[in-house]
């Protein structure tokens, strides 16, 4: 069973503060993001710039279980690697790459085999691997990513995705039907489709990106 304590300690974040789970931008599917992603998050004649992007792999971009992208999104996912070369984008999973799931690594070589994307080894999973990430592009200074609120999760899970972007500083795009169908989806994915929509039926919002690094 691939527990995540992180995410089991983190939850309880949510009953205090119910916004860190919510993103910034939706979008239907993997295929609906625009690319550059900037664009999703100006508003009020504000600039937003993006300089690497995040990525969830289990549906969002592949079945969960499988290294190779989603046969429909190879087009969407290629105009990313395009728009983000090299470091600027990275996978982040909670099963490839988390040293507690993958532990020889495997799987995240497999992965970025197939993907051609670096997939982050990370000790902590999502939400709570933050500090990892900004010490990935912190090592990598060709990114050009400086403060957190340059960067963009995009994925499809509300309580480790969106928590992970809100928990950074950076700026969330939840994907909300992902790969597989709302029957195949785990029982906490089906129930954030229904929380995500009441917290902002409620006024809830996205907090503005701020960083807990500095």
């Amino acid at each position: 069973m691939n527990l995540n304590l992180s995410a089991s300690v983190n939850i309880f974040k949510l009953l205090t503060k119910p916004s860190l789970c919510l993103p910034h931008a939706t979008v239907s599917t993997f295929n609906d993001l625009p690319v550059p992603l900037d664009g999703l998050f100006t508003k009020d004649g504000k600039k937003v710039e993006i300089n690497a992007v995040v990525l969830d792999k289990d549906d969002c971009f592949a079945y969960p279980d499988q290294n190779e992208i989603f046969g429909a999104y190879k087009k969407r996912f290629e105009a990313l690697r395009e728009a983000y070369p090299g470091r600027r984008l990275l996978i982040v999973s909670n099963t490839a790459g988390a040293t507690s799931w993958d532990v020889d690594g495997k799987m995240a070589s497999e992965v970025q085999k197939a993907t051609g994307v670096t997939v982050l080894s990370h000790k902590v999973k999502k939400p709570g691997c933050g500090h990892e990430i900004m010490s990935y592009f912190r090592n990598h200074p060709e990114t050009g990513v400086t403060a957190p609120h340059q960067i963009a999760v995009v994925g499809d899970r509300l309580a480790t995705d969106m928590m992970l972007a809100n928990m950074m500083g950076c700026w969330g795009v939840w994907v909300r039907e992902g790969v597989v169908s709302h029957g195949e989806k785990s029982i906490f994915s089906r129930a954030e489709r229904k929380v995500g929509p009441f917290l902002v039926s409620r006024g809830y919002s996205a907090p503005e990106p701020i960083s807990p690094f500095e």
